[in-house]
C-alpha cells in the first residue's frame, strides 16, 4: 500500500494502520527479521555471537540502551543500524512539532486541530531515515537543547502570556517523540542536566520552566559511553544507570581475519587505486597486527583503547603510499611494498594515547616499535620465531640467508624502482626461494615479491640483519659487517 497518497485522518482511520509505539515497531520487524532468517544488522562485523545477540533481547524487551565500550568499537554504527528496524513509513499530524500519531494525539497543537478540523485533519508521512535523532554529550549541553524552554519571542508574536503551553519551544527529545534518540558519550553530559532525563525514560514527563506537561513521548534512547570516561571526564549518574534497561559491553576484533574485513568494509579506497594497485593478504594482516600489538603494548594506554579506526586509516595511507610511489616511477600498476608502510606512520601516531614513558620515547618512535613488533608477530606464524640464543652448531634456513649478504655486502633496494626492477633485486636473493617453499608453498606468484621483502624486514627485526634507509633506497646487510662499517665511519 502507498501510505503516502492518504492525506487525511478520515482517510487513514479507513486502513488498517494501528498505532504502535516505538518499541513495539522495533520489537514486531526484528521478528520478522530473525523469523526470515534476513540480517538485523548489516555491516556490523564480528559481533555475532556477543553483543548483536544481546542486542535483540534488550529490542525484545523494549528496553532503551547504553552501549558500553573503548573507541572505535561501532557503538555509533549500530545505533544508527537501527533505524532499519523501524516500519518505513509514520503518519503524523501535519504542521505537529512533535510527531503527533493522529490516532493518538499528545500535543495541545494536535488535540485542538484534530478536535477543529475531525477526518479533514491532514496528516503527512515522515520516512524512516528521518526518524533518527543524535546528540554529542558536551558540558556545554543544557536542559533547553534538551528538553526545551520558554520562547519570549513565540509569546510576543502570538500575544501569549508565559502560562500558555504553546509559548514552549520543544527541544531535541520531544522533537524525536516516536523516534530513536541517541546521545552519544553520556558520561560527558553534566550531572544536572543527566538527571532532567530521569522522568523522561521512566513515564515520559517532561518539565520547562515550571510547566507541569502529562505528554507521554514514545522514544527509543540509546546512549554510548567509554568506561574510560567515567574517570577522565564524568560518570554516569548512578539513578540515570538504573532506568536504563539494558547495559551491552562492545570490544574490539577478537582476530586478525574479523579485523580485516572491517578494515575492507570500512575503508575508503578510490576505484582507480583498487584496479591499479595490487594488494597480498600478508600487507592487509600486517596493517591489523599492528593495532594487535598497540592494544598491550606498554607505551599505550591501554585502558583509552586503540580504536578500529587506526587499521582503517593505516590501510588508506598504506594505498596511497603505493600510488604515490607508482606515480613516481612512470608505471601503470604496482603492488603493496614492505617500504610502503612507512606511510601508515602518521595513522598510527595519531591514534594511540601514549603513557608517560611512550611520552618520552615520541608518538613516531611507538609507531616504529609496533610496526616492528607486529612484523615480528607475523614472522613467527608464518615462518617461524627465532631464539634469541640458539643451540651451537645447528644450522637453520635462515642462516643462508645471513650468508648470502655476508658475500652480498652491497644489495639495494631502490625505493622508486619499477616493479621489473624490485622483483629481479629480490630474486637475485637465491635462498628467499627456499625458505618459502618450505614455509609457505601455497603462496601465489603475485605475492612471493611481498614475502621475500618482509622476510628481510623479519630477519632485520630478529637482529640477523641490518636495514639503513635514505630517500632513495634501503640497504640489507649483514650484521658483522654492518658494525665493522660504523666503528671504521
Amino acid at each position: 500500500m502507498n501510505w503516502q497518497e492518504i492525506k487525511t485522518l478520515g482517510e487513514l482511520k479507513k486502513t488498517n494502520y494501528q498505532s504502535k509505539s516505538v518499541k513495539e515497531e522495533l520489537r514486531a520487524n526484528l521478528i520478522e527479521k530473525l523469523s526470515s532468517g534476513e540480517e538485523s544488522f548489516e555491516g556490523i562485523i564480528g559481533y555475532e555471537h556477543t553483543v548483536i545477540p544481546q542486542l535483540h533481547s534488550a529490542i525484545l524487551s523494549g528496553h532503551n540502551i547504553n552501549l558500553l565500550g573503548l573507541r572505535g568499537q561501532a557503538k555509533t554504527k549500530i545505533a544508527r543500524s537501527l533505524i532499519h528496524l523501524l516500519d518505513e513509513w509514520m503518519p503524523v499530524v501535519e504542521g505537529s512539532e512533535i510527531n503527533d500519531d493522529p490516532l493518538n494525539p499528545i500535543s495541545k497543537f494536535a488535540q485542538e486541530l484534530i478536535e477543529e478540523k475531525g477526518d479533514n485533519t491532514p496528516v503527512g508521512w515522515i520516512h524512516r531515515s528521518n526518524r533518527f535523532y543524535e546528540k554529542l554529550a558536551t558540558p556545554d549541553v543544557t536542559v533547553a537543547d534538551l528538553i526545551g524552554d520558554v520562547d519570549p519571542i513565540k509569546a510576543a508574536n502570538l500575544k501569549l502570556s508565559y502560562a500558555d503551553e504553546r509559548v514552549i519551544h520543544y527541544g531535541m527529545i520531544p522533537r524525536a517523540n516516536r523516534s530513536i534518540f541517541v546521545i552519544n558519550e553520556l558520561p560527558d553530559l553534566q550531572a544536572r542536566i543527566q538527571v532532567s532525563l530521569f522522568n523522561i525514560l521512566q513515564e515520559g514527563d517532561i518539565q520547562i520552566r515550571g510547566f507541569q506537561l502529562r505528554m507521554p513521548l514514545d522514544i527509543q534512547f540509546i546512549f554510548t559511553a567509554n568506561p574510560e570516561d567515567y574517570t577522565n571526564r564524568g560518570s554516569i549518574v548512578t539513578p540515570l544507570k538504573d532506568r536504563i534497561g539494558s547495559q551491552i559491553l562492545t570490544h574490539y576484533p577478537t582476530d586478525i581475519e574479523l579485523a580485516k574485513q572491517i578494515t575492507g568494509q570500512e575503508s575508503r579506497i578510490s576505484e582507480t587505486a583498487k584496479e591499479k594497485i595490487y594488494v597480498p593478504e600478508l600487507a592487509k594482516e600486517l596493517i591489523e597486527e599492528v593495532s594487535f600489538e598497540a592494544r598491550k603494548n606498554d607505551y599505550i594506554d591501554v585502558k583509552s583503547g586503540v580504536s578500529a579506526r587506526m587499521s582503517i586509516t593505516a590501510f588508506e595511507n598504506l594505498m596511497s603510499t603505493a600510488e604515490l610511489r607508482m606515480y613516481a616511477s612512470g608505471e601503470k600498476q604496482t603492488a603493496v611494498r614492505m617500504n610502503d608502510f612507512m606511510g601508515i606512520i602518521p595513522a598510527i601516531t595519531g591514534k594511540v594515547e601514549l603513557v608517560y614513558e611512550g611520552e618520552q620515547e615520541g608518538a613516531e618512535s611507538v609507531a616504529l616499535i609496533l610496526l616492528g613488533e607486529a612484523i615480528k608477530s607475523r614472522f613467527a606464524k608464518i615462518f617461524r620465531e627465532i631464539k634469541k640464543l640458539s643451540k651451537p652448531g645447528v644450522y637453520d634456513e635462515f642462516d643462508e640467508v645471513v650468508e648470502w649478504f655476508a658475500t652480498n655486502s652491497t644489495f639495494e633496494l631502490q625505493l622508486n624502482t619499477s616493479e621489473e626492477d624490485y622483483k629481479a633485486a629480490l630474486n637475485s636473493i637465491l635462498p628467499l626461494d627456499k625458505i618459502i617453499d618450505q614455509h609457505c608453498p601455497e603462496i601465489s606468484e603475485a605475492d612471493r615479491p611481498f614475502y621475500k621483502e618482509f622476510l628481510l624486514w623479519g630477519l632485520v627485526e630478529y637482529k640477523k640483519l641490518d636495514k639503513k634507509k635514505s630517500q632513495q633506497m634501503i640497504q640489507f646487510e649483514d650484521n658483522l659487517l654492518s658494525g665493522i662499517r660504523s666503528r671504521m665511519e
